[in-house]
């Protein structure tokens, strides 16, 4: 079977295109693909529209970078270092980043419907909140970003229940999903281990995706457990051997997230100027000198106990 193993420059290079609707995997803090978004940066990826559901600093350090041109999310923080990413608030505040905000249900209700081959989804969740009357991107700006739907959503009468309504939302048209998982083998046959988030329904629906991983196992081992497994070599393109791909954040069974590059990155990102400095020392020319700069025996001591599967007595401020 053809081997889909490639590096990380190589993976980007072919998958990840100026403009593309990138959607991403994890939660917050919690197995972010950070590994493969460094690399988006490294290459100076432009105009993107980024779709994630709860988003962290990988996607902060997106836009520090000048990687992102409009936004789909639900939240962006990394939760208990920084309540609202600071490169993200800054350039909204500042008008410079056009952002649409759905609650994190719809969210992931939508990605699904994308993993279907759903052009929309119907929902009630946003029904007489502000998501619903406040969009944060006008029908009209809308026509300035190809990548987004014409709408935020579309108000329909229930047909099965009358004199109710529902909220049609327009499921992303997603061209590369950047995923990090614990295991994968050559053939693209991929193990999340704990909360699997709204990974599976992106790397699905889009048209390629991108996966990292902890462990690279054979494909006989993966396919000898297949109840075991995630998603199907079938749709992933490209496999990329990257332990510690999730750092800072954490992966389950392996390692806990980092309190201090959370608490370094949240001081940094607080100014433009400080975010390049901090960018230009812990970017790193490729992942393994990003982790030569991290050092190996800071992230021994993130190692997950196996019993417990956390650090015990992790400083965490």
């Amino acid at each position: 079977m053809q081997t889909k193993l490639m590096t990380a420059q190589d993976a980007i290079r072919t998958f990840v295109h100026d403009g593309d609707c990138i959607a991403f995997g994890g939660f917050s803090t919690n197995r972010r693909a950070y590994g493969l978004v460094r690399e988006v940066i490294r290459q100076k990826k432009r105009d993107l529209t980024v779709e994630s559901g709860s988003a962290g600093g990988d996607i902060d350090m997106l836009v520090g970078a000048g990687c992102v041109k409009v936004m789909n999310i639900s939240y962006i923080a990394n939760s208990g270092f920084t309540m609202v990413c600071r490169r993200f608030r800054e350039a909204v505040e500042k008008g410079i980043l056009p952002v649409e905000d759905y609650s994190l249900d719809v969210q992931t209700i939508a990605y699904h419907g994308a993993a279907l081959g759903l052009p929309y989804m119907p929902v009630k969740n946003m029904l007489g909140s502000d998501l619903e009357t406040v969009w944060g991107i006008s029908e009209a700006e809308r026509r300035k970003y190809p990548k987004l739907p014409a709408k935020k959503f579309v108000m329909a009468d229930d047909p099965f229940s009358p004199g109710s309504k529902l909220c049609l939302v327009p499921t992303p048209k997603i061209d590369a999903a950047l995923v990090h998982v614990q295991k994968a083998s050559p053939d693209g046959t991929c193990r999340i281990e704990g909360a699997r988030f709204q990974d599976e329904d992106i790397a699905i629906a889009a048209k390629h995706t991108i996966v990292s991983c902890e462990e690279l196992v054979t494909d006989e081992e993966m396919h000898a457990d297949p109840n075991a497994n995630t998603l199907p070599g079938l749709c992933v393109d490209a496999v990329v051997y990257l332990p510690w791909g999730a750092h800072p954040s954490q992966c389950f069974g392996y390692y806990d997230y980092d309190p201090k590059a959370m608490l370094a990155y949240d001081k940094a990102s607080r100014t433009q100027e400080s975010f390049d400095a901090w960018l230009a020392e812990n970017l790193g020319t490729d992942h393994d000198s990003y982790l030569q700069t991290v050092g190996e025996e800071h992230l021994k001591t993130l190692k997950v106990d196996p019993a417990l599967g956390y650090v015990a007595g992790l400083k965490r401020k």
